[in-house]
């Protein structure tokens, strides 16, 4: 997999014809900042898993994601956010609590119910902005989600565009950082070496420079301008937009 592969998915066409691919990507986008949200008002470990397991099986069936490719994504976040709570549990301050109840201790740690518990909650809320956030960026064209914030949140067009032109550079620092290496290699040079991070920064200066030109020539300027990609509210944002309200709230009444 390229790194243009990684950063900025191409969509397939199942993904951008099923039911998340053709809902609204406002919807999505404020889908997604009200579950993290609600995320934040509760620390029991059971709202979010509900959330991740929704969020997947949401990404398989509705926004027909291949599941290797889901995989991939969720793989190594989900094991950074297994790292981050384990760090929590061996080094928090519970442990040092003698009033706290001991669960087992590894060695000199001393390890409490009061540590598990918060180091459950911290991952399985980390695993559920992880899910959230892949399934949405899998989902979601990033061409269609700034039309719609242009044409729907009057997101200024020269913001907005300039933010996907800048967006969809950054896999060309790799294939730029993979063109330095192999020049200092042809000359004898060591190929990781700091002075490659001068390059880099003359390259996106360069293509920063080409950006603004070229968006200047086609008019991203202060004044009005038409839409090529008209888009507009469907029954089906409504229907996506109340059922991940309802799933948020009977996630967090299932903590109570």
């Amino acid at each position: 997999m390229t790194a243009a592969a990684f950063i900025v998915p191409d969509l397939s066409v199942a993904q951008r014809r099923s039911v998340l691919g053709r809902t609204n990507p406002l919807v999505k986008l404020g889908i997604s900042l009200a579950w993290l949200i609600g995320l934040g008002l509760t620390i029991d470990v059971r709202p979010p898993l509900i959330l991740v397991v929704v969020a997947i099986v949401a990404g398989l069936q509705l926004g027909e994601i291949p599941p290797a490719m889901i995989a991939r994504r969720l793989g190594p976040l989900l094991l950074a956010a297994m790292t981050v709570a384990l760090t929590n549990l061996l080094f928090s301050t519970h442990n040092a609590d003698p009033a706290a109840q001991e669960v087992m201790r590894l060695g000199p740690l001393r390890i409490t119910d009061e540590a598990l518990v918060a180091a459950a909650g911290l991952a399985a809320r980390v695993a559920a902005i992880v899910s959230v956030g892949a399934v949405f960026v899998l989902t979601t064209d990033p061409t269609r989600l700034m039309d719609a914030l242009v044409q729907q949140a009057r997101v200024s067009p020269r913001f907005a565009y300039g933010l996907l032109a800048a967006y969809q550079a950054v896999p060309r620092l790799g294939s730029d950082l993979t063109s330095l290496r192999d020049a200092r290699r042809l000359r004898g040079l060591r190929q990781l070496d700091p002075s490659l991070l001068v390059g880099l920064l003359v390259r996106a200066i360069r293509h920063a420079d080409q950006l603004s030109i070229a968006m200047d020539a086609r008019g991203f300027g202060p004044g009005p301008r038409t839409a090529y990609r008209p888009i507009g509210w469907i029954g089906l944002d409504l229907a996506v937009g109340a059922s991940a309200l309802a799933i948020l709230v009977a996630a967090l009444v299932s903590s109570r």
